[in-house]
């Protein structure tokens, strides 16, 4: 993200749509506030009207006048003139939860996909809940075994959108015991980070560094100082040794610097805070 003046919302699920919507109000905010014009991605859930209409409400709630859905059923609607000319006027693009898969697979490589990181690039602020926090990262989870120890063959990989690079995102953390299957992850892919995100909980990235904010907290799995792993060793399902790995903690107001990998301290945090960065 380094070349991008864009921001990025990435949400770990199940965020508050009927309470402050404190999390979906700073997408807002970011993206213009009450002048914003947003577009609602359904492409990763099998249900476009029910969800869309759903975040329509939320938005329109909030106060935003210009929210569509853009659902995209094939690679042909992603190529069409029209998807592409339906991301050059937004100002915030969302994307709903569902399957991850149906995301990378319908629009990677397509005009859509190029149309979003060319306007990620000049200022777009895009956001994703849950499948969609997933496919934000060049390598994504794509589904696996929680609550239990890293152990071979328990976490499935693919290519995500690569919005963000040089992390794995993985959503619901907390609620759903998912350390596990990170740790398993990042094992396989020590140069990456591992992100853990809770429910109703996101990370608003911009530059190199993210804040946090919601009301759980981001866990941040660095394997790049490892001591020792048993991978090479090991056969499907054995558990794996992992040594030297380190974790993050991070609820909201915290910040992290991706580039550096390590957490920004409360100074460094008022200091960016003042220049405006993330």
């Amino acid at each position: 993200m380094g070349g991008t003046t864009g921001t990025l919302v990435i949400i770990g699920g199940a965020e508050d749509k009927k309470g402050d919507k404190a999390i979906l109000r700073r997408f807002v905010d970011l993206a213009g506030g009450t002048h914003a014009k947003i577009v609602i991605m359904t492409v990763a859930t099998q249900l476009p009207v029910e969800v869309g209409a759903e975040y329509v409400d939320v938005f329109e709630e909030i106060g935003v006048a210009d929210v569509r859905t853009f659902d995209v059923s094939s690679r042909a609607d992603a190529n069409r003139a029209s998807a592409v000319k339906a991301m050059e006027s937004a100002t915030g693009v969302f994307f709903t939860g569902g399957d991850q898969l149906r995301i990378t697979t319908l629009l990677g490589g397509t005009r859509l996909d190029a149309g979003i990181q060319e306007r990620l690039e000049s200022g777009l602020v895009l956001a994703g809940t849950s499948a969609g926090a997933s496919m934000m990262s060049s390598t994504m989870i794509v589904d696996g075994a929680a609550e239990t120890n890293p152990r071979i063959g328990i976490v499935n990989m693919a290519p995500g959108m690569e919005f963000l690079d040089g992390v794995v995102i993985d959503q619901h953390f907390a609620q759903r015991g998912r350390l596990g299957r990170l740790l398993s992850a990042v094992a396989q892919y020590p140069h990456h980070l591992g992100i853990g995100i809770d429910e109703d909980t996101a990370l608003v990235a911009r530059h190199t560094e993210f804040a946090v904010i919601g009301r759980g907290a981001v866990s941040v799995v660095d394997a790049g100082a490892l001591t020792y792993s048993n991978l090479a060793e090991l056969k499907e399902d054995d558990a794996l040794t992992l040594c030297g790995v380190q974790l993050h903690i991070l609820p909201a107001g915290r910040r992290f610097d991706l580039r550096k990998r390590q957490p920004i301290t409360a100074v460094a945090a008022t200091e960016a805070t003042g220049s405006g960065q993330a």
